[in-house]
């Protein structure tokens, strides 16, 4: 095609992104996942205003300024939806069943506008479902540190994974039958016309 360069290397192989599969979490490890997100006034009056959380510790400047932190604090919501989203692209992208809950959530320190979120995650547990083949039950323990070091968020969850085989054989039929759903609905459309 024009414009293309013809000096690149043939490609040999393709790795799509994803997260870990069942088989190869290994209690005891810990990922660090990087960048750390710096937290704006913005991110946390559109996540407060957006969840229909009307919390004046989050909204009201003038109000939070004679609370005891003396100034609005981020909502703890979204520090914790940002610790566990932190670890999707390595931990549980395109390999997660299901999200199963969470064991203990806790916010020991404030987070404020302007502060960097570091988030971690450690292993904590892992078992093959009993009742699902193909599939098995992670703990996770997910923390969350200010750009000081400060843990400022920590949660406990379990999430139900696929292991390899069955991961891949379920990505290969839905693959398949998106196709041939494509296909079905482009039949359609040339038998409407």
């Amino acid at each position: 095609m024009p414009g293309e360069s013809t000096d690149l290397p043939e490609v040999r192989r393709e790795v799509l992104q994803r997260g870990l599969w069942f088989d190869e979490f290994e209690p005891g490890t810990r990922y660090l996942h990087r960048p750390g997100r710096t937290v704006t006034e913005a991110d946390n009056v559109l996540f407060t205003t957006l969840t229909m959380n009307t919390q004046s510790l989050h909204l009201d400047a003038a109000w939070a300024e004679g609370q005891p932190f003396g100034e609005r604090l981020v909502n703890s919501m979204f520090t914790l939806a940002t610790i566990v989203g932190a670890s999707v692209a390595q931990l549980t992208q395109g390999t997660i069943v299901a999200n199963l809950g969470f064991a203990e959530v806790a916010f020991p320190a404030p987070l404020y506008h302007g502060d960097t979120l570091y988030s971690e995650t450690l292993v904590v547990a892992v078992r093959e479902s009993a009742s699902r083949p193909g599939q098995g039950i992670v703990t996770l323990h997910h923390v969350g540190r200010n750009q000081h070091g400060v843990e400022v968020a920590r949660a406990t969850r379990s999430v139900l994974m696929w292991t390899r085989e069955a991961g891949e054989r379920q990505a290969s039929e839905s693959a398949s039958g998106s196709a041939a759903a494509g296909a079905r609905g482009a039949e359609r459309t040339d038998e409407e016309e």
